[in-house]
């Protein structure tokens, strides 16, 4: 009688994971190298004197600029309406510090126009701090569990999918921040062609790892599907 080979996606999987780690790897060392390299491009305003600028300049007075301590901590919080900056961006005269400055001002434009997928992504927010709290566990024993009670993989299996959700949900309001913040560098003349570029080039590798990021949630998604798939028809 002919044996039937049976399909195993961790294999896939794992030759999936490890070329998005390295994906990963090199796009998070060229990230680095281009805002140590863009730092020691000197500008006459600081990130915090950029921000200051640009909501004013765009009718928004009703966002607070602080500095936050840490590296890569930049980040608007819509709910307290704060445009959060790391110290080095805060207090930096440079490219890559103007470039972070602006592109998290940029999501305070998004907030205030009612940008739709940074709204959408707002929503996702709750559901995702619930799905990632359980998520792991359930997968956990959803896996170990597969042929008593699949159910449990199922239902890990969609609270994940809420998360890779988030991802792609996150790939438009990033990119969109960061062209608000480079078409206003350029418009108020903070930047001339030459360092325009630097931070374009700046955003757009940061970019890449919010792309990494969603196809690696993509990919450990489809990897949990097809187990649960092949535990089904066993």
């Amino acid at each position: 009688m002919e044996t039937v080979e049976t399909f195993d996606p961790t294999v896939i999987y794992w030759v999936i994971f490890i070329g998005i780690a390295l994906a990963s790897w090199l796009v998070s060392a060229s990230l680095e190298r281009k805002f140590r390299k863009y730092s020691k491009e000197p500008l006459s305003m600081t990130g915090r004197d950029i921000a200051e600028k640009m909501l004013k300049e765009n009718g928004i007075y009703d966002v607070k600029i602080t500095c936050v301590k840490g590296q890569l901590t930049d980040h608007y919080n819509p709910v307290t309406k704060t445009v959060n900056l790391s110290d080095d961006v805060y207090h930096g005269a440079n490219v890559a510090a103007a470039a972070v400055a602006a592109h998290e001002c940029g999501h305070a434009l998004q907030h205030d126009q009612a940008y739709a997928p940074l709204k959408m992504r707002s929503a996702l927010v709750p559901v995702v701090s619930f799905a990632s709290h359980w998520m792991t566990w359930l997968l956990l024993a959803g896996l170990l569990l597969i042929n008593v009670f699949p159910q449990l993989l199922l239902i890990g299996i969609v609270l994940y999918a809420t998360t890779t959700l988030f991802s792609f949900v996150t790939l438009p309001v990033e990119v969109d921040a960061s062209r608000r913040a480079v078409n206003w560098l350029r418009e108020a003349g903070i930047t001339d062609n030459h360092t325009t570029e630097m931070a374009s080039d700046a955003l757009h590798s940061a970019a890449y790892t919010y792309v990494v990021a969603a196809l690696s949630s993509l990919a450990t998604l489809v990897y949990y599907i097809l187990v649960f798939m092949g535990g089904r028809r066993d």
